[in-house]
């Protein structure tokens, strides 16, 4: 979510709860309700290394970086464009907004990004968790997905997707813009420094992603319902499953841990490139 951010085989493994669409019959991954640690996902990585070569590691990424580069432009843009309106609305021209509008900006902005690219999300995921053989190509899992599945598919489980977003981007959005301005007001500094900004946007990254997880995991038991057994029900109806079967923290926080490492990270190069970059074009605009 804006989310940005930053995927590769060890999130989409972890669990292997992943977004298989539940239309693909064979060969797919069973969901697993084992433990999630830390160690048996380096244990995997050093697995996939040995079996399947170093580059494998990155296998997915062209597709990852095709959804991560529009999704970031839209929901950045976005953001910019509903600060202005809230800010018009509420009367803060050229001020920071007060807590709830700033809230709603965020959750504005992920939900216009995550609308028009999740297609690119699902075709990521795809071919992040499928054998090499197939799909060669993002184009292909696009025909064979059209083909063979229709293209409704191309959007199953995105109900779940826009209710996680809703508190991801919005909370991420809001700690970040809210730890700016309060650097502004107590350092009597304008601008942070960029280590401060990648500071905040960690922050804001684990902040959102504590948040929104439990719902990417019913996300993800959802889109995976017709390949592993459990039966397609309501998002509450799965929510519940979940935690009888699993319980609360190891179910509905399973590989929280591994997102804890590279999250903030990719969430706070997000924010920091973007503030850095808006500085720059208004600077060569002046």
């Amino acid at each position: 979510m804006g989310n940005g951010v930053k995927e590769g085989a060890v999130r989409l493994r972890e669990d292997a709860d992943t977004v298989l669409p539940s239309s693909v019959p064979s060969k797919a991954i069973p969901v697993s309700s084992k433990r999630f640690s830390a160690k048996e996902a380096f244990r995997l990585l050093y697995y996939t290394y040995l079996h399947e070569g170093f580059f494998s590691l990155w296998r997915g990424n062209s597709a990852t970086m095709v959804r991560v580069v529009p999704y970031a432009a839209i929901q950045f843009s976005a953001h910019e464009e509903y600060k202005r309106i809230l800010g018009r609305y509420y009367g803060f021209r050229g001020e920071a907004l007060p807590p709830w509008p700033r809230l709603l900006a965020g959750a504005l902005a992920g939900i216009t990004a995550a609308s028009l690219t999740y297609p690119l999300d699902l075709v990521r995921a795809r071919m992040a968790v499928t054998p090499k053989e197939m799909y060669s190509n993002i184009f292909h899992v696009f025909i064979r997905i059209s083909r063979e599945e229709g293209l409704r598919t191309l959007y199953h489980g995105f109900t779940p997707t826009v209710l996680g977003v809703i508190p991801y981007a919005g909370l991420s959005f809001f700690t970040y813009e809210t730890l700016k301005s309060l650097h502004r007001e107590y350092s009597g500094h304008r601008q942070p420094h960029p280590f401060e900004r990648m500071i905040f946007g960690a922050c804001a990254g684990i902040i959102g992603q504590s948040a929104s997880y439990p719902l990417d995991v019913v996300r993800r038991r959802m889109q995976t319902a017709g390949i592993t057994g459990h039966p397609r029900t309501s998002i509450a109806c799965t929510l519940s499953t979940i935690v009888r079967e699993e319980g609360v923290v190891r179910g509905l926080y399973k590989g929280l841990s591994m997102n804890w490492l590279k999250g903030p990270i990719a969430v706070g190069i997000s924010f920091t490139t973007f503030d850095l970059m808006q500085i720059l074009l208004r600077r060569l605009q002046s």
